[in-house]
Parts: C-alpha cells; sequence; structure tokens
C-alpha cells in the first residue's frame, strides 16, 4: 500500500554515522518511492555527509551544532548553535514546507527538532539503540511516536509512544543474495586473494572508532593458532593497515587485510562469525545475514548502550557478549578454537540471530508516519 499523506519528508540525520547512515536509508526509500527528501546535517562530519548523500541525489544542508559541554566556552557554543541552528531550520521549513519532520537521534539533531517543533511541523522520532539517547529523551515530549530499533531497555523515559519497527539499513545489503561459494569467488576476483569455501572464515571489523583492541589481539592469537585452515577478512580502520599487516605476517593463514570496505554485503556472506563491536546497524546487519558474532561492546558508547545492544541480541542465543576488558588472547582463542570444532553449531546459532532481522525498517517508519498523519 503507498503512502497517502508523506508526500514531503525533512530527516536530521547529522552526527555520527550510526545517525547518518539510517536517516540515508530512510531517504534512499522514500525518494525511490517518489517523495520528496531533505536531510538536515550538523557536526563535524555533515561536508561529507552531504557528498555521500549527493552521490544518490538527495538533497541536504547544514544546520549550525555544537557538542554538550559543561565548560564556560563550550557550553556558550552549544546554546548558541542552538539558537542560529533553530533560526536556520526555521527558515528552511517555510521553504520546503514538509509533511513531517523525522529526527534520527542525538544532540546534533535538536536544532532541527526545535525549529519543526515551532513551525508546528509534526515531530517523528527513532532511535537505533536499545537504549533510548538523552536528546530523543528530551525530545519524546514533543514527538507523534519514537521508533526504535530494538526493544527498549529504559522505554519509561519516553513520552512518546514507542514503536519497534528495527533499524533502516542500506537497500544494498538487501538486494545482492550469495552463497558462499559466490561470495569467495567475488572476493577472489576483486582482491586477488586465494580464499577457497571449505576453509572456515571469519570476519573482523570495530568501526570508526573501536578497531584497536582488534587490530593488536587478533592477528597475535591466530599467529599462534594451531589450525591452519582458519581464513579471516579484517578490517582496521583508517590508517591502520599498515601496521595490522605487518601483525599477520606471522600468522600464516589465509587474510584480506582492509582499512574499510564498501562491500560490506559480499563479506558476511563469504564469512562464517563475526568479532565486532555492537552498534546499532552492525546487529541489525548480523541479523539480516544470520551470522553468530562475538560481541565487544565498545566501552565509551553514549550511557554504555552498545552492552544494552549486545545483551539483546546475546538473548536471541544468536550472538556472545564479551566485555572489553575479557577480550584477551586468550578469550579471542578459545572462541576460535571452540568455533572451528563446531562449525555446524554456531551456523545454527547464526540462525537464530535471523530471527531477530527486521530487513524492511525504513519502509516501516515511512508508513508509521503516514498512518499517523493520516489519523490526526
Amino acid at each position: 500500500m503507498g503512502l497517502s499523506k508523506l508526500n514531503k519528508l525533512a530527516i536530521a540525520c547529522g552526527g555520527t554515522g550510526g545517525h547518518f547512515y539510517p536517516g540515508l536509508s530512510i531517504a534512499r526509500e522514500f525518494q525511490a518511492q517518489g517523495g520528496e527528501v531533505i536531510l538536515l546535517l550538523s557536526g563535524k562530519h555533515s561536508i561529507s555527509q552531504a557528498e555521500i548523500a549527493k552521490k544518490f541525489e538527495i538533497k541536504s544542508i547544514q544546520i549550525p551544532s555544537s557538542p554538550r559541554s559543561l565548560k564556560p566556552l563550550g557550553l556558550y557554543k552549544f546554546v548558541r548553535d542552538i539558537l542560529f541552528g533553530t533560526l536556520k531550520g526555521r527558515a528552511f521549513f517555510k521553504k520546503f514546507n514538509p509533511d513531517a519532520f523525522l529526527a534520527m537521534g542525538s544532540f546534533a539533531s535538536i536544532p532541527s527538532a526545535l525549529a519543526a517543533r515551532s513551525s508546528s511541523i509534526p515531530l517523528f522520532l527513532h532511535e537505533g539503540n536499545a537504549r533510548i539517547g538523552k536528546a530523543n529523551i528530551l525530545l519524546s515530549r514533543w514527538a507523534k511516536v519514537l521508533a526504535i530499533a530494538f526493544p527498549p531497555v529504559n522505554g519509561e523515559k519516553s513520552n512518546a509512544k514507542i514503536e519497534c519497527i528495527g533499524m533502516p539499513v542500506r537497500p544494498e545489503l538487501l538486494i545482492n543474495k550469495y552463497s558462499k561459494s559466490e561470495a569467495i569467488e567475488s572476493i577472489n576476483r576483486r582482491y586477488k586473494t586465494s580464499f577457497i569455501e571449505s576453509a572456515p572464515t571469519l570476519l573482523v571489523f570495530g568501526g570508526s572508532q573501536g578497531t584497536q583492541i582488534f587490530n593488536e589481539i587478533i592477528p597475535t592469537v591466530l599467529a599462534k593458532y594451531p589450525q591452519r585452515n582458519v581464513q579471516v577478512i579484517h578490517l582496521t580502520g583508517v590508517g591502520k593497515l599498515d601496521a595490522v599487516e605487518a601483525g599477520y605476517k606471522d600468522a600464516n593463514c589465509n587474510h584480506l587485510i582492509l582499512e574499510s570496505s564498501p562491500d560490506m554485503d559480499i563479506l558476511y556472506q563469504a564469512s562464517d562469525t563475526v568479532i565486532c563491536r555492537s552498534g546499532g546497524s552492525t546487529l541489525a546487519e548480523l541479523s539480516i545475514f544470520s551470522k553468530f558474532a562475538m560481541l565487544v561492546p565498545y566501552p565509551y558508547s553514549a550511557d554504555g548502550h552498545q552492552y544494552d545492544n549486545a545483551r539483546f541480541q546475546q538473548s536471541s542465543g544468536g550472538a556472545l557478549l564479551v566485555n572489553n576488558d575479557d577480550f584477551t588472547n586468550e578469550t579471542c582463542a578459545s572462541f576460535i578454537n571452540d568455533w572451528i570444532s563446531s562449525k555446524d553449531y554456531y551456523r545454527d546459532k547464526g540462525m537464530k540471530a535471523g530471527k531477530l532481522a527486521k530487513p524492511h525498517a525504513s519502509r516501516e517508519m515511512l508508513e508509521l508516519i503516514d498512518s499517523i498523519l493520516a489519523n490526526k
């Protein structure tokens, strides 16, 4: 069923990639349905994010914002940019006149949300973690609904109705379906590797901030590991490639080391299990591809939300939560050894993660907004 009331949508999704990419995914889905959408971007990554959006022919504008701070100068900048951002947002809404405004979380969205509120534009929220963030708690008092990726651990703090719809993911992850054999063949062709389908394949990544512990421990463990048939795909993070490659020289196993990759759909489907952090998008992708993972929550995530995410994934039987301080050479080696000796067991546990998948979260977010607009 098509949308009836939602024709023009503004989305605030600045800040980290965990806010931007889900917002971009919703924008791409809405644009594919024939809707008109503009992104409101804030924060230090807003210029590069605008360039990414432009590749998909999605328009954006920059809204001033500064990080929260209790220091006098930082507090001044924070309040100043809320004021300037709100005024710029109001001017934008007067011209664009959207049917609804969607904020994807983070304090970077507050100026735009206040502008929407003061312009009488219906406000909607999305939370990408199991713990509702402070910005969304603040904005929930004016929101029509707060959609969330996972069952909330602090739902009582929301003043808006909560709907668990899942985490919007990039459309490419849903389109490209491969067998492990096809994915391995694609990797070999693209990266000139010599991976084999029958070998147990481990995928390792830590996002933009959380790679260091994996970069240090996993090459060391694999260098000492007695079975050499394991193969690994390891994403190091920007600027860390050379050091990690040096660590794998003694590993004596088939490996592909990259800073990052636009081909995560292929990497997931080539892999048998995963070691990673537990951001909202990561867990959504693990579920879509039915992959068991050792989850090591990033210890500096806001309000410890990655721990809440990991606990939810673990509760399904589809993941193992290991605290950052407990992720040691011994812990990692024990997991790899157990996985290698029980591949079928871990594949079946990955299927439990697959039962959590909500692949159509972008569409459901749009349908939720449309239904509320239709019934107001």
